[in-house]
């Protein structure tokens, strides 16, 4: 076999590669052969099938299958006395065909860069740390039973913390919505599902109160014909509720799966599902800290354009409803943020090589049951990660992730933020 490599470009390759045409005339005649003995056709007692017949009936798959094969292991062989690391399946072009006793075929492809010397004791790392306290807890039960609240009907006027059921048209201009009729909709009064304004017009109303309030429209209002426009409205309240919380007692503990309602086991519970988020996100946020200072120190670093291209469309498709095809200009836009979520996850992989970190097993593990518990069936769940090699390899990247920051986070100039558990899972600007 004979090959040569040609660089054209900073990390894409054209490997040419030869290889006698006997090698592969004499696989094909073995492959026959072989398919003689086992395969079963009409006419024919089983194992005696002339190779003629097989060649006739299937010689072309057969050529094809044995020419696959020789590529693939000539490329590999190529690979490794070059010392050549592709980033993906090469594009390979060849005719097929013998020329002067040998079949040539070229491949192109990118290659890893070369990395320089990842100095991560220079590295300025911030690494947020947090806990959970007995008054996290208490607010995540009175989140819950906000969640769980039910509604009562009202004669008085509406406060804030109602649900407020109302019909309205709006006029602006010539334009009227709905273009006949009414509209009902309905909203707890300061919840943020209503702009302020409309929030404001329905307050301190009672049921049956019919009125007309000039409201001034956000200019990101669903509505094109309304959004930024002031308009008139017509607004009649249908009712008013006023919400009724549940009391933390045993059966709101059975709500929660905790089967013999003991509000001890129901505060664990809620303690461990806290800490459980704020590990993830804690381990979150100093990934994305690490990944950003790497990316930051090695910003001319040269990156597979595959690569690039690939994560540019992923951070594109997040902005478009699902299943829709991202425009070209949206993931032309998103190639800056792309190469250097590429620079870092290169060389937090490189970190990982060089460091010889091996995959924790028993985090891996962790993280599994992690996932699984906020199922209402978590061994199914196992199952189906234990049985799904892509899911599985996602988990266990992702838990690789979490070795290296934490390697980095060691080894750097790493300086601890104390926060509350508010401020690491909502914070500021978020």
């Amino acid at each position: 076999m004979q090959f040569s490599v040609e660089n054209v470009g900073k990390l894409e390759r054209k490997l040419t590669v030869r290889f006698p045409a006997e090698r592969f005339e004499s696989q094909v005649s073995a492959r026959i052969a072989e398919m003689g003995r086992t395969v079963r056709l009409k006419g024919f007692r089983p194992g005696k099938v002339p190779a003629a017949v097989i060649q006739q009936r299937f010689g072309s798959q057969v050529r094809g299958e044995v020419l696959s094969d020789l590529i693939g292991s000539t490329l590999r062989e190529a690979f490794e006395k070059e010392n050549l690391r592709p980033v993906a399946n090469p594009s390979i072009d060849t005719t097929g065909k013998p020329e002067n006793g040998e079949i040539a075929y070229t491949a192109t492809f990118e290659v890893m860069p070369e990395f320089p010397e990842i100095d991560v004791a220079a590295l300025e790392i911030t690494r947020p740390v947090s806990e959970v306290t007995d008054a996290d807890i208490e607010k995540m039960i009175e989140t819950l039973r906000q969640q769980r609240r039910s509604f009562d009907p009202v004669e008085r006027a509406s406060a804030e913390g109602d649900f407020v059921m109302f019909e309205y048209a709006a006029t602006t201009g010539d334009y009227r919505f709905p273009a006949e009729g009414r509209e009902r909709a309905g909203s707890v009064l300061g919840s943020g599902a209503l702009f302020k304004a409309l929030d404001e017009a329905l307050t301190g109303r009672k049921a049956g109160d019919a009125f007309d309030s000039e409201i001034a429209f956000p200019e990101d209002f669903g509505n094109p014909q309304l959004a930024g426009k002031t308009a008139q409205v017509s607004l009649t309240i249908v009712k008013v509720q006023e919400p009724k919380l549940p009391e933390v007692n045993e059966e709101f503990a059975k709500l929660f799966g905790i089967a013999d309602g003991n509000l001890d086991t129901f505060r664990k519970e809620v303690r461990a599902n806290l800490e459980r988020e704020l590990k993830a996100t804690l381990m979150a946020r100093l990934k994305a800290e690490v990944a950003e200072k790497l990316a930051d120190a090695h910003a001319d670093l040269d990156v597979p354009n595959l690569m690039v291209q690939a994560e540019a469309r992923n951070l594109a498709a997040g902005s478009v409803p699902r299943g829709q095809q991202p425009p070209p200009q949206l993931i032309e836009a998103a190639v800056p943020m792309a190469r250097k979520r590429v620079i870092a996850g290169l060389l937090m992989g490189e970190i990982a090589r060089k460091q010889e970190i091996r995959i924790d097993r028993k985090r891996v593990a962790e993280q599994l049951a992690a996932i699984a518990s906020t199922y209402e069936e978590p061994e199914k769940v196992v199952e189906l990660y234990n049985n799904d090699p892509q899911l599985m390899s996602g988990l266990q990247n992702r838990v690789m992730e979490d070795q290296v920051a934490e390697w980095v986070a060691e080894h750097a100039k790493t300086t601890e933020q104390r926060l509350g558990f508010d401020e690491v899972m909502r914070p500021a600007g978020a």
